[in-house]
């Protein structure tokens, strides 16, 4: 792991993604908290979390088709420019009447990282042999419970000495000194095309291919059985993680007693445990298969999601629930590392940015399916009814994803054998 990341340009990377993701997490602690200071309304409150959750859903799979086209070092840059540019509106709020504001700013900075966030995965792959993916990735998730560590802690303490207007200026501080640091990288990164058509001309026939190119993304999604294994997984696991959002609040109150405190303590567990799973499967590196993390990662993540929400009709206690969070974090870091490297093993550069940013459109929609399922059959059927399915279904895919995987892999193999016999 720590081979990986010595290399000088994804040093930068990872250097630049955790002081922005710290930034970021100050930012969504801060907002909802000054939104409801303002305004003393729950519904004010979902409107500006709806606002920055809009542009997953309307652009996140457009957003790979210029990634596709642009050169994924400067996109990240642009990126983190027009990211601090866009908190300059903050520093103007003073009062509720100014609340369109923020609902504009979250609209605003999320419809960037629509486009920050397929481009950085697409760049990992020219930055680390095949050999350091599995580490690169592994590492990138730790930056993820790091930044989440961090980044709310500070959002909290900012917040309440100086208003969202100190948590504008920090977080706006973090995306230039991330934008200085990924503009060291060396080389040029533009998409590797594997053919030599020509690009369009004009503006217009830029926007008018829009649509194709789209197309065949989507067309390479249900043409690549890995692929479509991939994405039938990150539908399944985000519909079980919107159902875990809703319903995460009731069990801790309900079942175990807790409050707001007792909540937080139990995020920041699963935080720790990501890091600890960063740490290890980032060790472990090339020694696994893709598969075989995503196998072991579905299944134990299953297994411990069912062991939280049965055990307090054994053994009454919060501690217990607290290791049990810490323990989940692990098995989740495996699954991630191993579906993100998997997806840019087997996708063709000139397609990451598509196929990933429909990849992160897939799963909030499907959370957003998962969180209403819950809103709808939570108080009929009962949290814990619900949060076993959840977890009975990651148990499932665990034990039958790497087999149909490797069906998959298999016959690939055997296609392009095929094709290379062919006189």
């Amino acid at each position: 792991m720590l081979a990986t990341l010595r290399q000088r340009n994804f040093g930068l990377l990872w250097s630049a993604g955790l002081i922005s993701l710290a930034g970021d997490w100050m930012l969504r602690i801060a907002l909802p908290i000054y939104v409801y200071q303002l305004t003393g309304s729950a519904l004010a409150t979902s409107t500006m979390l709806i606002a920055a959750i809009l542009p997953d859903l309307l652009f996140g799979s457009i957003a790979g088709v210029f990634v596709d086209r642009w050169d994924r070092k400067r996109t990240m840059v642009i990126c983190n420019l027009l990211l601090a540019i866009g908190l300059l509106p903050l520093l103007a709020v003073r009062s509720a009447d100014q609340i369109w504001l923020l609902y504009l700013v979250a609209f605003y900075e999320s419809t960037i990282e629509r486009f920050f966030g397929p481009a950085e995965n697409a760049l990992l792959p020219q930055l680390v042999s095949e050999e350091h993916l599995v580490a690169a990735n592994s590492l990138n998730s730790l930056n993820n419970d790091l930044g989440r560590l961090i980044g709310p802690a500070l959002g909290g303490i900012v917040a309440g000495l100086t208003g969202v207007v100190g948590v504008a200026l920090i977080d706006g501080a973090t995306f230039l000194l991330a934008a200085a640091l990924i503009a060291l990288i060396g080389g040029s990164f533009r998409p590797v095309k594997s053919t030599d058509a020509d690009a369009p001309a004009t503006v217009g026939q830029a926007w008018a291919a829009v649509p194709r190119e789209w197309l065949a993304g989507f067309q390479l999604i249900l043409r690549e059985r890995v692929v479509v294994i991939l994405f039938a997984l990150i539908a399944i696991t985000s519909l079980g993680e919107g159902v875990f959002g809703v319903l995460f609040v009731v069990f801790v109150n309900r079942i175990l007693g807790g409050g707001a405190q007792e909540i937080g303590w139990l995020m920041s567990a699963q935080a720790v445990g990501g890091l600890i799973g960063g740490v290890l499967v980032g060790w472990i590196g090339s020694r696994a298969s893709s598969s075989a993390l995503i196998g072991l990662g579905a299944l134990a993540f299953g297994l411990i999601d069912l062991a939280i929400f049965n055990y307090p009709a054994f053994f009454p206690g919060f501690m217990l629930a607290v290791a049990l969070f810490v323990a989940v974090g692990i098995p989740g870091v495996a699954l991630r590392t191993g579906m993100n490297t998997l997806l840019q093993s087997v996708v063709a550069d000139e397609y990451r940015g598509r196929i990933f940013g429909t990849y992160g459109t897939t799963g909030a929609l499907l959370a957003l399916l998962g969180a209403t399922l819950a809103g709808t059959l939570g108080d009929r059927l009962g949290p814990v009814t619900l949060l076993n399915i959840q977890g009975g279904v990651y148990v499932i895919a665990g034990l039958l994803v790497p087999v149909l995987l490797r069906g998959a892999q298999r016959a690939g193999l055997s296609q392009r054998s095929v094709m290379i016999d062919q006189p």
